[in-house]
């Protein structure tokens, strides 16, 4: 038996918990992950991190400790060898599952501890959660729906996602599926952008703003920021109007380029004119057209799970502070991860993905 793998998040947040329990369970190790979220004001884990782990337990009948509020040690043992028998290929059933993370903690992030076990179910799962869709710190439900999956699907993730109700904060209160199918990952590579090939533009807004215009009044924002050349013209404008407990708004560009996609973000804010919210996230585009990365900056720190699993190579716009313990995580499973530098350009090159002896 493979002994428990000794994890410090003593320099990192809830990423590095989300990643860790995801390579837990697609490698069926246990491990003891202590200063949970210690470089955080309030360590620990809060309702959202919480949900993660709870529901990575359910999916997988796994043993823990430390399943509870502000806890700052967990331990994780997914144990698959118990339904498959040893020596068996670790195989993760589906099912159907629901989840209240009780705040408005992000659904998109706990989505995002979901999707690397698609690689290895035997059957369909599903996930619904009521909680925060468009919320601070974590990606709007758009970008999971409208960047992220279509960016994933082009290397083999089978997954969807379907809203019912948006949730912003506090109230929170969304509910949102997510689908997985039993996934066969390609090999990542995302190092030349490409020609531009079109912007696709979702504003969203509650229905006690609807009044007031805003989601109209964010794409209008977009509209007069965004640097667009000869060959980026606009494909598709979507505004919602959508029902949620909370008042709140949410913006997401997409940039469909040869080689990938890339998304930027921006949410309302009380007394934030919805002009301004539209111009902070064109702002972020126009950002990227200037450089040369294939990928924006958050979905860099997110593609490094699905590198461990595959390998292949990243060009990424910045190396953060989430991206570097996040190749630190890696190495501790034994992914061999290398940071190439080259005239202000950073490839992340993942030569040694998990389950390979390269």
């Amino acid at each position: 038996m493979t002994a428990t793998l000794e994890l410090d998040g003593s320099n990192a947040g809830g990423q590095f918990l989300r990643t860790a329990l995801a390579l837990a369970v697609v490698e069926n190790r246990s491990i003891r992950l202590e200063n949970v979220r210690g470089d955080r004001p309030t360590p620990g884990l809060a309702n959202q991190h919480l949900a993660v782990l709870e529901t990575m337990t359910e999916i997988c009948d796994a043993d823990v400790t430390g399943a509870e509020l502000r806890s700052e040690t967990i331990e994780f043992d997914p144990d698959l060898d118990r339904e498959t028998g040893v020596g068996a290929p670790e195989r993760l059933a589906g099912g159907q599952y629901t989840v209240d993370i009780g705040t408005a903690g992000s659904a998109t992030l706990l989505f995002d501890a979901l999707l690397p076990l698609s690689t290895i179910l035997e059957s369909a799962l599903s996930v619904t959660v009521t909680g925060g869709t468009d919320v601070a710190w974590s990606p709007p439900l758009d970008y999971f729906r409208y960047v992220k999956l279509p960016l994933l699907r082009r290397f083999g993730i089978a997954a969807a996602c379907e809203v019912d109700e948006r949730g912003f904060y506090p109230a929170g209160g969304g509910r949102t599926t997510l689908y997985l199918a039993p996934s066969r990952l390609d090999r990542i590579g995302l190092v030349e952008r490409g020609s531009f090939e079109g912007v696709r533009l979702y504003s969203t807004e509650s229905a006690s703003l609807a009044d007031r215009d805003v989601a109209m009044r964010q794409a209008e924002g977009v509209l007069e920021r965004l640097h667009r050349a000869p060959s980026l013209e606009f494909r598709e404008r979507c505004e919602t109007t959508a029902l949620s407990p909370s008042p709140g708004s949410a913006l997401v560009i997409r940039i469909d380029h040869g080689s990938g996609i890339a998304g930027f973000t921006a949410l309302g804010e009380r007394g934030k004119p919805a002009e301004r919210v539209g111009e902070d996230a064109a702002d972020a585009a126009n950002r990227f057209l200037d450089g040369s990365a294939p990928v924006d900056r958050h979905m860099a720190d997110q593609l490094l799970v699905f590198l461990a699993l595959t390998g292949g190579r990243v060009r990424v716009p910045a190396v953060t502070d989430h991206l570097e313990t996040g190749c630190a995580l890696l190495e501790s499973f034994g992914v061999r991860v290398d940071l190439d530098r080259e005239d202000e350009r950073t490839t992340v090159a993942v030569t040694s993905s998990l389950g390979t002896d390269d």
